[in-house]
């Protein structure tokens, strides 16, 4: 299947860049700890580290909401909590997309119990039609259309996240 290039390597890195500099001047010194959303944000969660110069330690947490799919279940299911204390801590969400916004209302309420100091979120990317819960972005890359992307970390059913780029996936029926 040929993926049309939608988002180019270059416009990602560019915008990943401005996002740690964003970062860096709210964080200003403060040491944070970065909470990356498996499996779709490892590799912006890693460019976007690699960018920042703020000190920070890394943890991950996974869940999902859809499974094999191309829609959402509905059901939000955690498969790895992360090991960090977060209590007084600064602590920023990294996530691929924000799509209908289930699977973030449900982390962040989650993490939130939990007493860190500031809870942030940071977004690759962000779908405003389908979104069904309110979910703040505080530091996002790009605004898309109601559209099934892949690449960059993102994928269909476990392929496609080794893309340097972000594509659409379009089923033609393989």
């Amino acid at each position: 299947m040929a993926v049309d290039v939608f988002i180019s390597q270059e416009k990602i890195q560019k915008r990943v860049q401005e996002l740690a500099q964003e970062i860096d001047q709210h964080y200003q010194g403060e040491e944070l700890l970065i909470i990356g959303v498996l499996n779709g944000s490892f590799i912006f969660c890693g460019d976007l580290i690699r960018a920042m110069k703020t000190n920070c330690k890394i943890d991950f947490i996974q869940a999902s909401s859809y499974g094999n799919g191309t829609e959402s279940s509905g059901e939000v299911k955690i498969i790895k909590d992360i090991s960090e204390k977060i209590a007084g801590r600064h602590c920023l969400l990294v996530e691929d997309i924000v799509d209908t916004g289930l699977t973030l209302s449900s982390l962040l309420d989650q993490l939130l119990q939990r007493g860190p100091k500031s809870l942030k979120l940071a977004s690759l990317l962000y779908k405003p039609a389908r979104l069904k819960y309110n979910i703040e972005i505080d530091f996002l890359a790009f605004e898309i259309e109601d559209k099934f992307v892949i690449g960059y970390g993102l994928d269909y059913a476990g392929d496609y996240r080794q893309l340097p780029y972000i594509g659409i996936y379009e089923n033609d029926g393989h």
